[in-house]
């Protein structure tokens, strides 16, 4: 293990970055790694495990060469091993599975460059070429402003960019609406279905929100199962009208873990910017309304 280049703004456990679209594999080189990009350990975010032998254990029992917590982590949960100039993730009969770009994996799959593993809580991203050295630097950079695990903006982001949106929204006289939002009854989720499956749920809300939202906007997650999504330019009646829309599009989504359905909802409040408002003051209001949004019944909008 490495020491990790400091990363600001860690008041949240959840980073990671776009994923690029799969690429040929890459012979093997020493600068093979996996870096840690999303976990539930502080202390692990943003960690560099370099691929130097042949056969790299992971798993909870303190004898594995990356050793990992958390329940749902077996005692020999998987390894990376290589094959000639390839590596591949295997998975050693775990309880829970192991997952490569969020699959669950039957047996050893060659890795890819930018190739997602994640092992109970904990997302790695296996860096490979001659250059892995540069993309870990890369990595950690935009760990500072994508979340880990559904690879969607995070709450640091999301302020810079609300920053930026008012002052040009007061300079040219132009609208700017908040969406706040979050899952019904996550908690629930988690005590029922297991925290894995949160974590899909919340992987999957994101990208069936993501399909709708436009480039000029930002959505982000806000912390927990909270999300935002700033909208430029956009009226309050626009962002209810959004919101309404997501709204529905959540409740009609099949949600589905392991072959299990999954109920998820979401309560959402609309705010737009007024002429006293800063980023922080408008971030309340939106939140206002998203709370009185699950006190009157959740699954609604508020504005």
């Amino acid at each position: 293990m490495e020491n990790t280049p400091s990363v600001n703004d860690f008041d949240e456990k959840t980073r990671v970055t776009q994923v690029s679209q799969e690429a040929p594999a890459e012979k093997g080189t020493v600068n093979d790694c996996v870096v840690v990009i999303y976990t539930k350990e502080p202390t692990l975010l943003g960690k560099r495990f370099v691929l130097e032998q042949n056969t790299m254990r992971v798993g909870r029992g303190t004898d594995n060469h990356i050793v990992l917590d958390g329940d749902s982590v077996s005692r020999r949960h998987a390894h990376f091993e290589r094959r000639n100039d390839s590596w591949y993730a295997v998975d050693d009969g775990s309880t829970n599975g192991t997952y490569v770009n969020e699959r669950q994996i039957p047996e050893g799959v060659q890795l890819r460059n930018n190739d997602r593993i994640q092992v109970g809580p904990t997302i790695f991203k296996y860096l490979t070429g001659a250059d892995a050295e540069a993309k870990y630097y890369e990595e950690i950079y935009r760990m500072t402003i994508v979340d880990g695990l559904t690879q969607i903006h995070n709450k640091r982001y999301l302020f810079e960019a609300l920053e930026r949106e008012l002052i040009r929204a007061r300079r040219h006289s132009r609208a700017l609406s908040l969406v706040m939002f979050d899952i019904d009854y996550f908690k629930r989720i988690n005590d029922q279905c297991g925290h894995l499956a949160g974590d899909y749920v919340l992987r999957e809300l994101a990208e069936v929100v993501q399909d709708r939202i436009r480039r000029d906007e930002v959505f982000a997650r806000y912390g927990g199962e909270e999300f935002a999504i700033m909208m430029p330019e956009t009226e309050l009646q626009g962002a209810v009208t959004l919101a309404e829309t997501l709204r529905e599009k959540v409740a009609e989504h099949r949600f589905s873990f392991q072959g299990e359905p999954i109920t998820v909802t979401v309560s959402m409040g609309c705010a737009e910017v007024g002429a006293e408002d800063t980023a922080t003051g408008l971030i309340a209001r939106a939140d206002e309304k998203l709370y009185e949004a699950k006190r009157s019944g959740r699954n609604r909008v508020c504005s």
